[in-house]
């Protein structure tokens, strides 16, 4: 608890606030061999970090420790403050603050777009339905899928399933948003769609990590670059700084490839 402690008095002293969420000397094995090697991290309020990095590096082995999804052998993982890798930790709460969206849509095929949507508030959440659905209707028309409410997944779009997929997560109003290269599945063509849906959030305050390779996009949306290689972290900079001048060779050869 010393890094919570030491937060909190910085916050007494009118400094930096806390970071909503916090990664403290994490370290990650799969059959003993690193993925995750002493990473320390932390993501304030409203604040939208992109994490880049060469493929196996272990960006989407990260997000999946910061939801619980992967068990880390040493280090902390914090939410407010508080320590979630505890035995004691209900993860399926815990998933309702910290939400995450992934490469693949996930969509039940036999359920409409608004009620894949509405099965995490109504049977998680036990909000009632009409609240949900009214909030659930709010968000799909601001993606642009409000006539799609009623149809199946596979009458949609690569970019519409996911583009529901990011409604449905968001519909439970967590805390923090997690996106794991949600446009690689997708036609270039459709990549568009879902990254303005992306800024959208960006500009609207939504605190939010995100795993990609879509540079110009990565660009435009952080206010912090966190490029990762070999399971560490080598570089946290201002978008700026890293597109301009990487501080590492290891970055420069990075951005080379997208001729940066």
């Amino acid at each position: 608890m010393e890094a919570v402690e030491t937060a909190a008095s910085q916050d007494s002293r009118g400094a930096a606030p806390s970071p909503l969420l916090e990664i403290v000397h994490l370290h990650k094995d799969y059959d003993g061999v690193p993925a995750l090697r002493d990473i320390s991290l932390g993501i304030r309020k409203q604040e939208v970090v992109v994490v880049l990095g060469p493929s196996g590096c272990g960006k989407t082995t990260l997000l999946r420790c910061m939801n619980g999804l992967e068990q880390v052998q040493s280090g902390q993982i914090l939410l407010d403050g508080v320590v979630l890798n505890t035995e004691k930790t209900d993860w399926r709460l815990i998933r309702q603050k910290i939400g995450m969206v992934f490469q693949s849509y996930e969509l039940f095929p036999h359920m409409t777009v608004l009620d894949n949507i509405l099965l995490g508030p109504l049977k998680v959440q036990k909000r009632q339905r009409k609240e949900a659905e009214g909030a659930a209707k709010l968000l799909l028309e601001r993606v642009g899928l409000y006539e799609k409410r009623g149809a199946f997944p596979r009458q949609l779009s690569g970019g519409q399933k996911q583009r529901a997929a990011i409604i449905r997560a968001l519909v439970m109003e967590p805390e923090i948003m997690l996106f794991d290269e949600i446009t690689a599945a997708l036609d270039p063509e459709m990549v568009r769609e879902v990254l303005d849906v992306m800024l959208g959030l960006a500009h609207s305050g939504m605190t939010m990590v995100i795993v990609t390779h879509e540079m110009q996009f990565a660009k435009a949306a952080a206010d912090r670059i966190v490029f990762m290689d070999s399971g560490e972290i080598i570089e946290d900079s201002p978008p700026e700084d890293f597109f301009a001048k990487p501080k590492t060779e290891r970055g420069c050869r990075f951005l080379n490839i997208f001729q940066f």
